[in-house]
């Protein structure tokens, strides 16, 4: 008698440009079951996910994904270009503060995974931590970033208090949190060198290594 063939079951990505990580091999070696269908909207922001005029318009383009998909898992990753540029350009450009900012994107995220959660399981992924080493001109991302003032060290702090007190809603509110700053923060305060991407123009973390502990993270949940 010939052994059935596994039934390959969806799960679905939302997020911003980290989100192509799961297009990496070995999601597909270590789960040869799931096919990981990634929307990935650059630039796309927490904060700005109930703007309308969202210059990436990542809310209507997450939305008609969701309509699509046949997934009953959904992954979401955003939170990045918040903590390390949106938060502190608003504060600048609004003369507000940055917990202010900061709840505004948090109010915003949560308020999305909880919309989420109504019709599928989400697992919501902790934000990269900040790679942009202080006083860096080089990139597009780093010049286009150039005119927040925050140091490599505070822009990590801000994102571990995001991902703390994002971690924190999803508990409350039965939505899986994979935590990822433990294994990302170096003893200097800022992410792990092991970490950064071989190509200095590129912030996004080594992606071989990212990979890796994403699955670890996701073992056992998808």
């Amino acid at each position: 008698m010939l052994n059935k063939a596994p039934s390959i079951r969806e799960i679905l990505v939302l997020g911003d440009s980290h989100a192509p990580v799961f297009n990496h091999p070995l999601f597909k070696e270590k789960f040869p079951d799931r096919l990981f269908n990634v929307q990935t909207v650059i630039g796309a922001t927490a904060s700005g996910l109930e703007n309308p005029n969202s210059k990436t318009q990542a809310y209507p383009i997450f939305r008609e994904t969701v309509k699509q998909t046949t997934a009953k898992q959904v992954i979401v990753m955003l939170g990045e270009v918040d903590t390390g540029f949106v938060i502190w350009y608003r504060a600048q450009k609004y003369q507000e503060s940055i917990p202010v900012m900061l709840y505004k994107a948090i109010a915003s995220y949560s308020k999305f995974l909880a919309e989420l959660a109504v019709c599928f399981e989400v697992i919501c992924i902790s934000t990269p931590l900040p790679t942009i080493q202080d006083g860096n001109d080089w990139g597009d991302i780093a010049n286009a970033r150039r005119e927040v003032t925050a140091s490599q060290f505070e822009r990590t702090a801000l994102t571990l208090d995001f991902n703390r007190t994002m971690q924190e809603f999803c508990m409350r509110n039965g939505i899986r949190y994979v935590m990822l700053d433990d294994v990302s923060l170096g003893d200097n305060g800022i992410v792990k060198a092991e970490l950064l991407n071989s190509d200095s123009s590129n912030h996004h973390y080594d992606q071989d290594r990212y990979a890796c502990l994403l699955i670890e993270g996701l073992t056992g949940v998808v």
